[in-house]
């Protein structure tokens, strides 16, 4: 038997050793090699044609578990996880299709992320079938492509998923739940964001028998959907918000999906619950969002039999007058209620003693006008903790008493007297205050409110205070979060007891600060600083100070400094530095950008550093206004995530980079700069590509053919340039175009014409761009989000959400309309659309095609060389609120038909050679006066002087010997040519024969000529 064992266990040993050879060769020297060829194919047929995504992917030596969007097993080095989101540029791609056989090595994948990649199918016999050889698949995400319904049996058969995600692609009509039945094991399901209407399900059967999650937000489901639902009846969660669902709806429709847990009902037209007492219905429900909808008060007493609720939102809908909140003691577990918003909430109806609702602990009411007496009837609710509600009055110690046991107090928005603070000194539980835009004046007490010694956020911006900060805010030791903004505080800073502070905001106050900000340097917490719009005191800095706190958002803008702040040396995790509106001289130091890798938000005023090329994490570069030097480095193209560039409004100079794998680039800003020289390849390739304002620079050359491929582009300013030659038919195939400037330049030629048809000029959500930046930081566990663009504190009801910090970053365009040049932003930008051709050498009529563009806003072609009529088409330019076609060579009549553009404010027609009877003045036409009409003498006509005879007025372009018959003109033009030839070449004849004959005359006129 020992030599059995030893033998056995020799053998385990071998075996062990064989294993552990297979791993250092396959595993822990790197990646599967299989793997990683199959990575790199799938990296070739991501980029085809000509893309730039995934530059980390390449055919080195490197360890392809490193590359980017790669997650390995630590174990084995076996591919686990791809993340290939986004990797096409979705905006107007919808080219790669899908091909399995790509991923069939990854024989370990679990979860595969393709969204917003704009796939619309896939390689013949390649589909997702395929994918049934990935046995540990559990996780697929395709969302935000172009999939419709026939997608469904081929991922079917993809039994081992756990999760599918295929929310915003084409779905539409009904839905077979029996083309998903053999995803035995499937658990969550999205269909959010199309356009489904039914579901097909079969009673009895056990399809889908494990779904534990199914969203169908944002569809078209009205109220025939919910007995459909009740097959499912293993699902906890069910999310309907959105859709078309109306009136009743009756819960005994959902009664067989016993385990629900969560139903989201809200965003849509419900006005009434059908609930049967005493039924066992829904009895383990435990959140119900009702959220805008059309309920009344009726509502409550039927909500009162779902006894097991925890949480019930019903915000924004028609709750008004008094709420009995009898109606709703039933709900023995409730502990969070949201009745913000509704129409009039004025009154609640408690009775102290009972217990009813006696585990509820948030209570939102906001966006309602309580008088100060409603906190004395919460005191009915012992177990308060999170109170959010504006009062108008006048709040005493006695109604701040009944709340003892309150931690979070949001009155944003009340109109509460000075005194509020004295007395709420009383709620020593008190975590979190924020009284933001209170109307509170004068100075800030010295006592009472100091006493809140476990207060974390404190939150006074938007007030009118003024005077110095009393010595007493240092009792505050717990505080984490201090919101002073936009107030009128003076004096200097002095915070070093609040030791355990991570975010302080100062910004628009009256403050002196110290520039080396020394004032903060015991706060080892510290990771915000926002302190833009305040006074800097210049002091010798001390060089060897080291803060011993890392910052994550540094801002400081417009404060009038010239240098950096030395303690940025030391900060190594910043993620925004906004320095901008300063006056800052010298050289760019480097260091900022080499010590602080995950920079994401860089806003200030130097040279542009080559330095910035290593920042691949930056997604925004914003530093317009101010007095950037020299060429725009080629280095700005390795920042490969950029998504928004804006160097508008400096002294740029040099030609613009041939950036061509900027995959990412959605906005650029280089307008207001003095680049010269041609437009080569700047910005070729960059399929994502919405924005491109070059405009009032000095670029030169045509305007290459290349811009067609920049399927995405949405706005085009070229103007105030020197470009030359034609407007290039590819234009026309910007089928996403909505807005284009070429004004001020010297491009000739005709306006392409057919081609115009291709594009809508509609309103899109595309062009407008507002970016938001997460910064994950353990700062609360109560707020969740902070705006750092006006630094507003918002508190979330549910203390279990993560505190978010938040930069806005929006961009605007400057358009000329209506004779004036007009910024765009946000909504407005998404529905403005025009096209300016003016100031150029366009010659050619008018094509007739350009009245089809019915959605067009503004259309200027003045200041150039056109002929022929103003199309009568013109008149389907229903949008159209300025039309500018002034200083051409325009003739014939101004049609009629344009007294029906009635959204039209300006028009001109001035300086062309125009004839006949102007419009009616009827409609938009009566608002127009004699200058719109200016520099056309024959024409006339109310508002003009000139008055229309019977006989009608000559056009300017006839010739008088066009009618046989017509005598009434002094001269006869053909015969003064023919006389006019004659003469000429008579007297010219004589002159060279006297010269000929007379020598004498001859040296005197040549003698004249060399004179002259």
């Amino acid at each position: 038997m020992g030599i059995q064992n030893r033998m056995m266990q020799l053998g385990i040993w071998w075996w062990m050793a064989l294993v552990w050879v297979g791993i250092q060769i396959n595993g822990c020297g790197g990646c599967w090699e299989q793997e990683r060829f199959a990575l790199l194919q799938l990296k070739t047929s991501v980029n085809y044609p000509n893309g730039t995504s995934l530059p980390s992917w390449e055919d080195t030596e490197s360890d392809c578990c490193h590359w980017e969007r790669v997650v390995c097993n630590i174990t084995t080095q076996r591919v686990i996880k791809l993340f290939l989101n986004d990797t096409m540029g979705y905006y107007g791609m919808e080219n790669w299709y899908f091909n399995a056989s790509l991923f069939l090595p990854f024989k370990e994948l679990r979860e595969l992320d393709l969204t917003w990649n704009g796939l619309a199918g896939w390689v013949t016999n390649e589909g997702f079938d395929r994918l049934v050889g990935l046995e540990k698949l559990q996780i697929l995400t395709l969302d935000g492509n172009s999939y419709n319904n026939s997608i469904l049996p081929y991922l079917g058969v993809l039994s081992s998923l756990k999760t599918l995600h295929i929310a915003s692609n084409r779905l539409n009509g009904s839905i077979h739940f029996q083309d998903l039945c053999a995803m035995s094991n499937l658990e969550e399901l999205d269909l959010s964001a199309n356009w489904i209407n039914h579901l097909m399900t079969t009673k009895g059967t056990k399809c889908l028998n494990k779904l534990r999650v199914l969203s169908l937000d944002w569809n078209n489901f009205d109220n025939s959907i919910l007995p459909y639902l009740g097959v499912l009846s293993s699902l906890k969660t069910l999310g309907i918000k959105g859709n078309n669902l109306n009136g009743s709806i009756h819960f005994q429709d959902l009664c067989a999906v016993s385990n629900l847990e969560e139903l989201d009902l809200s965003y849509n037209e419900i006005n009434h619950l059908m609930t049967t007492k005493g039924t066992k219905c829904l009895n383990k429900l435990r959140v119900l969002s009702l959220d805008w909808n059309n309920f009344d008060n009726s509502i409550l007493p039927y909500l009162g039999v779902l006894s097991s609720l925890k949480t019930l939102r019903i915000k924004d809908n028609r709750l008004n007058g008094s709420i009995h909140f009898q109606d709703l003691c039933a709900m023995s577990n409730l502990e969070e209620l949201d009745l913000s918003n509704n129409w009039d909430i004025n009154h609640l109806m408690t009775t102290k003693g009972t217990k009813c609702l006696n585990k509820l602990r948030v209570l939102s009411l906001k966006g309602q006008n309580f008088s100060p007496s409603v906190l004395q009837s919460l005191e009915a609710f012992p177990s308060l903790k999170n109170l959010s509600l504006e009062i108008q009055g006048l709040v005493t110690a006695k109604d701040l008493g009944a709340l003892n046991n309150l931690e979070h107090l949001n009155l944003d928005f009340s109109s509460i007297n000075g005194s509020f603070l004295q007395n709420v000194g009383v709620i020593n539980s008190l975590r979190v205050l924020s009284l933001r835009g209170c109307g509170l004046s004068g100075s800030l007490p010295s006592q009472a409110w100091c006493n809140l010694k476990n207060l974390e956020l404190l939150d006074l911006s938007e007030n009118d205070f003024e005077g110095i900060l009393p010595s007493c805010l240092g009792n505050l030791t717990s505080l984490r979060i201090l919101d002073l903004s936009f107030n009128h505080f003076k004096g200097n800073v002095s915070l070093s007891s609040l030791v355990s502070l991570e975010y302080i905001s100062l910004s628009h106050n009256h403050f002196m600060l110290p520039f080396s900000c020394a004032s903060f340097c015991h706060l080892s917490k510290l990771k915000v600083i926002l302190s833009d719009n305040i006074t800097i005191s210049v002091e010798n800095e001390f060089q060897s100070w080291v803060p011993r706190f890392q910052l994550k958002v540094f801002s400081l803008s417009n404060c009038t400094i010239e240098t950096f702040p030395n303690f940025l040396y030391h900060q190594n995790d910043l993620r925004v530095v906004d320095l901008s509106h300063n006056n800052l001289v010298g050289k760019f130091p480097s260091w900022l950008l080499e010590n602080n890798t995950r920079l994401e938000a860089l806003s200030l005023r130097s040279k542009i550093p080559q330095w910035i090329g290593n920042m691949s994490e930056l997604r925004v570069i914003s530093m317009a206004n101010n007095h950037l030097e020299g060429p725009i480095p080629i280095e700005l193209c390795k920042v490969d995530n950029l998504e928004f560039l804006d160097l508008s409004a400096n002294h740029l100079s040099g030609s613009l980079p041939s950036c061509a794998n900027l995959s990412n680039i959605r906005h650029v800003h280089l307008n207001k700069n003095g680049l010269r020289g041609p437009w080569s390849h700047a910005f070729y390739g960059c399929s994502s590509l919405v924005t491109l304002d070059l405009s009032e620079n000095n670029l030169s050359g045509t305007i290459p053919d290349w811009i067609g491929s920049l399927s995405a582009l949405a706005i085009l300013l070229l103007n105030g340039n020197h470009f030359e030659g034609e407007i290039p038919t590819q234009l026309c195939q910007l089928n996403q175009i909505s807005l284009i400037n070429l004004s001020h330049n010297k491009l000739f030629g005709t306006i392409p014409a057919h081609c115009l048809m291709n594009i809508t000029f509609s309103a899109t959500d595309s062009k407008s761009f507002e970016l938001a930046y997460n910064f994950p930081s353990p700062i609360s566990t109560f707020m969740q989000t902070i705006d750092l663009g006006i630094n507003f504190l918002d508190f979330s009801n549910r203390p279990s959400l993560e505190f978010d910090t938040l930069l806005h970053s929006q961009q605007q365009v400057v358009f000329p309309t209506k004779k004036m040049s007009y910024v765009y932003k946000g909504e407005l930008l998404n529905l403005m659309s025009g096209v300016d051709f003016s100031c150029n050498q366009l010659t050619g009529e008018i094509p007739v095609e350009i009245g089809n563009l019915n959605e067009i806003r503004a259309l200027n072609l003045s200041h150039n060389c056109l002929i022929g009529s103003i199309p009568s088409t013109f008149s389907n330019l229903r949008n159209v609120e300025s039309l500018d076609l002034s200083y051409n060579n325009l003739n014939e009549s101004i049609p009629s038909q344009l007294t029906v553009l009635y959204s039209l404010e300006v028009f001109s027609v001035a300086y062309n050679n125009l004839s006949g009877k102007i419009p009616d003045m009827k409609a938009q036409f009566s608002t127009f006066d004699e200058k719109c009409y200016e520099g056309n003498p024959y024409l006339c006509g109310p508002p003009l002087q000139n008055h229309c005879t019977n006989t009608e007025l000559p056009s300017p372009m006839q010739n008088g010997s066009d009618n046989e018959d017509n005598d009434e003109g002094f001269i006869d033009l053909g015969v003064f040519y023919v006389s006019f030839s004659v003469s000429y070449i008579t007297v010219l004849l004589g002159i060279a024969t006297v010269l000929y004959i007379n020598p004498y005359w001859r040296r005197v006129w040549f003698n004249l000529l060399k004179f002259v």
